[in-house]
């Protein structure tokens, strides 16, 4: 824990780390309260890609914390500026949210449902038929298929729900076309986290409720690795995975009352 604490970078995901839904989980205003005291370094690098950084900012804010827009990236930007790089000026067909369809705009990128040359899948809340078939026929006629995030199940208030690659499963089935997805674990968005906490990968650590996207995203960068039981993987769970996170805390709370404790004379 001593290691952690010397930390100058904290990568945090949200869902299940921060909060569920809207309810923010034990120990987190403490934890962020720790952070602005230290002058730590912090990002919450998100995997949905539903919101703006500016409506996560209110949403935490709603929650009683106080947190600046700067302090967000989502999948939705990295996703925006993956195209936007690869081929700028392009258009996309989006089943998504307004924060991957606000993103997608931002970056020039124009919304096209009859010959895009990508077909964008996040986690719309009106997921359809329609919209599966529709984005079948555009891939199948060429359009390339992305995923906002790699992330299979999600943490609500009332349970696990299917997230973006579950979403996609159909339309890779019925094209046999492989999705290129954003977010953790991809280095881009990993990478990017890094550059705007300016910090490098040793001198940071990566906190999330997920083996498959946050631990090794962690691991493949060459951050530190936190693994939080407040979110969707528990104790038993990871165990299944063939790497390990260096530590594993209940929440992010243990991390200022570790400190304190460390704190008072002997």
């Amino acid at each position: 824990m001593k290691e952690l604490l010397q930390k100058k970078g904290f990568i945090c995901d949200m869902d299940g780390v921060i909060y569920h839904g809207n309810h923010l989980l034990p120990g987190v205003k403490e934890f962020l309260e720790w952070l602005k005291k230290n002058d730590k370094r912090y990002l919450f690098l998100t995997n949905s890609g539903q919101y703006t950084p500016k409506e996560l900012q209110k949403n935490l804010e709603r929650m009683g914390l106080e947190v600046d827009e700067s302090h967000f990236y989502t999948s939705a930007l990295a996703t925006a500026h993956f195209l936007s790089s690869q081929a700028p000026g392009c258009s996309a067909y989006v089943m998504g949210e307004h924060g991957i369809l606000n993103a997608l705009y931002d970056a020039g990128i124009t919304y096209n449902e009859v010959n895009p040359d990508y077909v964008v899948v996040g986690e719309p809340s009106g997921y359809s038929l329609d919209m599966i078939t529709k984005a079948i026929r555009l891939v199948r006629g060429g359009a390339k298929l992305i995923g906002t995030n790699y992330d299979l199940t999600g943490p609500t208030e009332t349970g696990i729900a299917p997230a973006c690659r579950a979403l996609l499963a159909p339309i890779e089935l019925a094209t046999g076309k492989h999705a290129y997805y954003m977010g953790k674990p991809n280095p881009l968005m990993m990478r990017t986290g890094l550059k705007l906490l300016d910090v490098h990968s040793e001198e940071s650590v990566i906190i999330g409720d997920r083996m498959d996207t946050d631990i090794v995203s962690g691991i493949e960068s060459g951050l530190d690795t936190v693994l939080v039981l407040s979110g969707v993987t528990s104790r038993e769970e990871y165990l299944n995975f063939p790497y390990r996170p260096r530590l594993i805390l209940n929440g992010v709370g243990d991390i200022p009352a570790a400190a304190k404790r460390m704190k008072k004379p002997a």
